[in-house]
C-alpha cells in the first residue's frame, strides 16, 4: 500500500490533475521471541536464553522533491516553456508512483511525501526548518543541480540518502557520500567513447581526431577523452582541430580515422558531418573515417544517410525499446491509470521508483548496503552503481548506440 501526501494540486496546460489522499493501514504483529533451554545438570540450574525481538521494517518513508511550480501556472496565460516544465515534473512523478506501486506488490507499505519545490531553494529551506524530511528513508530529488547542492549539508547532517534523478552533474560537485547519481556525467561519456575506440582500433594504423571548437561545453566532452587516452592508451596518436576543414589539411592516406565531433551546436555539427561524409566518399580513394558524436545528439536530428555512412556511434544514458514486452505493458498501465501517453520522464520515474522500491522491500532500512550489489535492467536504462566514499553512489551503466538500418541500435 502507498500513503501519498501531496502539497498541491497538479496542473499542466489543458491537464488538471488531482492526487487523492489515501490512508494506509499498517498491519502490526507481535515480536517473535525464540526461547532455547539448555539441558540441566547437577552443577547448574536451567538457563533460559531470550533473544531480543527484531523490529520489523513495515513502512518505507520516501520524500519526493519536484519542481511542479504550480504557483506560477495560469492556464490562460501560461507559456509553452512553463507548460513543458510542469509536464516534465508531472510525468516523472506519475511514472515514479507507478514504479513504487509495482514495488509495493512485494509486501512493503510506502509512505510517499510529495513536495513542490518550485525550483526555489527557499522552499527547500522551509522543509528543512519544519523537519518535514528528517524521517525519510530516501529523498528523490531535488531535480536540478542547484537544489541538490543546497540540500547537501542538511542531508549529511541528518544522514539522508538523496537520489539525483535527472541531472547529469558530476558527483564531485556535491561531495555527499550518500548522493545517488542516476544520470551519467559528461566525464563518463568521454571515457566510454575513448575505451570503445581503443578496443576497436590499432594504434599502429589509426589516428584519433577531436573536432573541438573549444567552447566550454565542447571542452567538457573533449577533456575526458584526451585524459583517458593519455592515462590508459598512450600509444594512440590524438590530434585536435577546431574544424573539419582544418582537419582535412592534415589527413594521411592509408590511416584509419576515429573522428570525435565534440560539439552539440547544430549550426557547427551539420557542416562538420557534411564535410566528413564528403571526405569519406571522394571520387578518388576516400578516407577511412568513422564518426563519434556528442551525447546530446540523441535528441537532435541530422542527415541519417550521412550518419549511417560514417558508421556514427554516440553514447547515451537511456534508450527506450518500444517493441519490448515490458515497455508495451508499462505503456498500457500508464494509459489506463492516467489517460495520457508516457513521456521520456515517465519511464525515468518508473525505473527509479521500482528499483528503489524493490531495494527497500527486500532489505529494509539497510538498503544502501546492497546498492552496489543489485543491478537493474530497466525500461529506459540500467543501473549498476559504484561507490566513492567522498562522492557517493554513481551509476556506471552507459550505452553506446549506432545509426544503422534507419534506427539507433545498441552496440553490443
Amino acid at each position: 500500500m502507498i500513503l501519498v501526501r501531496n502539497r498541491q494540486q497538479l496542473l499542466s496546460g489543458n491537464k488538471i490533475w488531482l492526487i487523492i489522499f489515501s490512508v494506509c493501514l499498517i498491519a502490526s504483529c507481535s515480536p517473535k521471541v525464540n526461547t532455547s533451554v539448555s539441558k540441566p545438570n547437577k552443577e547448574t540450574p536451567p538457563v533460559v536464553k531470550v533473544e531480543k525481538p527484531v523490529k520489523r521494517f513495515t513502512e518505507a518513508d520516501i520524500s519526493v522533491l519536484i519542481p511542479f511550480k504550480l504557483n506560477q501556472i495560469n492556464l490562460g496565460t501560461a507559456t509553452k516553456a512553463q507548460v513543458q516544465r510542469a509536464d516534465m515534473a508531472i510525468d516523472f512523478y506519475q511514472g515514479l508512483k507507478l514504479g513504487i506501486d509495482s514495488a509495493a506488490a512485494l509486501g512493503l507499505n510506502f509512505k510517499l511525501n510529495v513536495f513542490d519545490t518550485r525550483d526555489d531553494n527557499s522552499q527547500l529551506s522551509i522543509l528543512q526548518k519544519k523537519g518535514s524530511l528528517k524521517n525519510s528513508n530516501l529523498l528523490i530529488g531535488p531535480v536540478f543541480p542547484e537544489g541538490v547542492k543546497y540540500m547537501t549539508n542538511y542531508a549529511i547532517a541528518n544522514d539522508l540518502a538523496i537520489v539525483s534523478p535527472l541531472a547529469a552533474s558530476k558527483p564531485s560537485d556535491f561531495a555527499n557520500p550518500k548522493l545517488i547519481s542516476i544520470v551519467n556525467n559528461i566525464d563518463q561519456h568521454g571515457a566510454k567513447i575513448a575505451d570503445y575506440i581503443a578496443d576497436h582500433y590499432q594504434s599502429s594504423n589509426s589516428i584519433v581526431v577531436l573536432i573541438n571548437p573549444k567552447k566550454t561545453t565542447d571542452e567538457q566532452f573533449a577533456t575526458p577523452i584526451k585524459n583517458q587516452f593519455k592515462s590508459k592508451y598512450p600509444s594512440f596518436i590524438v590530434q585536435e582541430f577546431t574544424s573539419a576543414y582544418a582537419f582535412e589539411t592534415r589527413m594521411i592516406k592509408g590511416k584509419r580515422y576515429a573522428v570525435v565531433v565534440c560539439s552539440s551546436e547544430m549550426s557547427f555539427v551539420k557542416p562538420s558531418i557534411d564535410k566528413l561524409y564528403k571526405l569519406k566518399n571522394l571520387k578518388t580513394v576516400g578516407y577511412d573515417i568513422s564518426l563519434f558524436g556528442h551525447p546530446n545528439w540523441i535528441k537532435q536530428t541530422y542527415n541519417l544517410d550521412q550518419l549511417q555512412g560514417l558508421n556514427t556511434i554516440i553514447s547515451t544514458s537511456y534508450k527506450i525499446d518500444y517493441k519490448s514486452s515490458a515497455v508495451i505493458n508499462f505503456i498500457k498501465k500508464y494509459r489506463a491509470q492516467f489517460n495520457f501517453e508516457p513521456s521520456e520522464y515517465s519511464f525515468k520515474g518508473f525505473d527509479i521508483g521500482f528499483y528503489f522500491g524493490k531495494l527497500l522491500a527486500k532489505h529494509g532500512a539497510d538498503y544502501l548496503d546492497y546498492l552496489t550489489k543489485e543491478k537493474y535492467k530497466g525500461l529506459h536504462n540500467s543501473f549498476e552503481f559504484g561507490f566513492n566514499p567522498q562522492y557517493g553512489y554513481v551509476n556506471k551503466d552507459l550505452m553506446l548506440v549506432q545509426y544503422k538500418n534507419l534506427n539507433l541500435n545498441i552496440v553490443e
